[in-house]
């Protein structure tokens, strides 16, 4: 009697645990049916230039330079494809996607859930937050829509649809396992708060949404870390606060301007707090003011300890440049900080981004055949703040790339200054111009370009 008593007893905690465990844990099913339509694989195909032949590398250095081109590797014509994922956000056919995801694609191809294909227009792309906008012509389409990325919070549930390693409308879930995770980009610049999760990411879920249990899109899935080339539960995905302002800037002038304070920064540790008397670390630490920088008329010098910046708290040095990235160039904004162990608050109007349109009156340029000329590049003169904070005294600054043209395929992107076009140096917009005009076409070009400060060489090629 007491060994069958034990036994039902045994049993009842089972199901109680098993109950207790079931409203634990959500259930997507409905949710993941109601939006995968929304959701959209992407095919980009694109001509790589592939070397064939050359010295190998330790031998090139004994060669001079008068017939090094002669031994220069081959190089030919081969399409390369690639895949990522991306989702509709409006029913006239717009659809958000990653850059890196369409970043030099001749060819970009979206596929629907129901296996429609369309070729689609890439309105406009943003290397800074990894970002574009694509437009297809199709009917019956049920977009997605967007949520608050900031509500949400540590823990919370959340799903990606995408097609990880071309396997289509792959549904994954997990929590959320931090906010506001900074990770500079390739050229050292830091513009997104991201979003860290534990959801199964792998390559081609690029651009697909991350989906909060009310089925709103909070995230666009954008990169993972792994040492294996596949998910090891650190994904990282784009906030959608952050993303619905870029697309809608892409959507109405093609291009994306961010705020811009000119200054250098570090995080405050716990000796520095003690010396400035802040309490605790906290803060944004100016190391630099860069000369004739909207922090400079402002008044902010070097060793002021940033601590809110248009009222929102500076936690460490990461948080500023994504608050002043996301403030309009032009707006006159409060600053909390700390100086010599007092708080001060000054008033300072934010610049726009170097390598953007600082006029935001002035009117867009649209991405169309004749724009850019031959090689897809809209430039002009090199502003003296900027020749001054990357020590460049010649070239033409790139104000936008028009996707699909010859500097779009050589890489270039908004902001970068262009040095020297084929053999020719490039000493201001008329001698550009000239050089432009006298390059002959269907030929392999070096190109000479600055970004960030940092001189690069690549290649063009112009088809006309």
């Amino acid at each position: 009697m007491v060994k069958r008593y034990t036994q039902y007893l045994l049993v009842l905690c089972l199901l109680i645990s098993g109950a207790a465990s079931a409203r634990g844990l959500p259930e997507l099913t409905d949710l993941i049916k109601e939006n995968s339509p929304a959701v959209v694989k992407i095919n980009t195909m694109e001509r790589s230039q592939a070397a064939r032949g050359g010295l190998p590398p330790q031998y090139q250095q004994e060669i001079p330079d008068i017939f090094r081109h002669l031994l220069e590797p081959r190089r030919q014509q081969r399409p390369v494809a690639s895949m990522g994922s991306g989702f509709i956000i409006s029913a006239d056919g717009y659809i958000v996607t990653n850059n890196h995801v369409v970043e030099g694609a001749d060819e970009v191809t979206v596929t629907l859930t129901d296996r429609r294909e369309y070729e689609a227009k890439v309105i406009g792309t943003d290397s800074r937050s990894d970002l574009a906008l694509l437009k297809i012509e199709a009917d019956d389409l049920k977009p997605a829509q967007w949520g608050d990325s900031e509500e949400l919070e540590v823990g919370e549930w959340v799903v990606a649809i995408g097609s990880p390693f071309g396997l289509d409308y792959s549904a994954s879930a997990g929590i959320v396992s931090a906010m506001g995770r900074s990770i500079p980009n390739e050229s050292r610049e830091n513009y997104v708060p991201f979003i860290q999760t534990d959801v199964a990411i792998n390559p081609g879920n690029s651009g697909g949404p991350l989906f909060n249990l009310k089925g709103q899109v909070v995230g666009i899935n954008s990169q993972i870390y792994t040492r294996s080339g596949g998910s090891i539960g650190l994904s990282f995905a784009i906030p959608a606060s952050l993303a619905r302002d870029v697309v809608a800037q892409l959507k109405d002038k093609g291009r994306v301007d961010r705020g811009w304070l000119g200054v250098g920064i570090q995080d405050v540790d716990r000796n520095l707090a003690e010396a400035m008397g802040i309490g605790k670390p906290a803060g944004a630490l100016v190391a630099q003011v860069e000369a004739g920088a909207p922090a400079a008329a402002a008044g902010i010098l070097a060793g002021d300890v940033i601590l809110r910046f248009n009222g929102q708290k500076i936690l460490e040095q990461g948080d500023l440049p994504h608050v002043v990235g996301q403030t309009r160039p032009g707006s006159k904004v409060p600053v909390d900080l700390m100086r010599k162990g007092e708080r001060m608050k000054l008033e300072v109007t934010v610049g726009a981004l170097p390598g953007q349109e600082d006029d935001t009156q002035q009117a867009s340029v649209k991405p169309t055949a004749d724009v850019g000329g031959r090689l897809g590049l809209v430039v002009d003169e090199i502003p003296e703040a900027l020749k001054q904070r990357w020590n460049v005294d010649a070239g033409v600054l790139v104000k936008q790339v028009v996707p699909g043209k010859p500097g779009a395929k050589a890489g270039l992107r908004s902001g970068d200054i262009v040095a020297q076009l084929g053999f020719d140096a490039v000493g201001d917009l008329k001698e550009y111009q000239a050089v432009v005009k006298e390059l002959p076409a269907d030929e392999l070009l070096p190109i000479r370009f600055f970004r960030a400060g940092q001189p690069t060489f690549r290649t063009i090629q112009i088809d006309d």
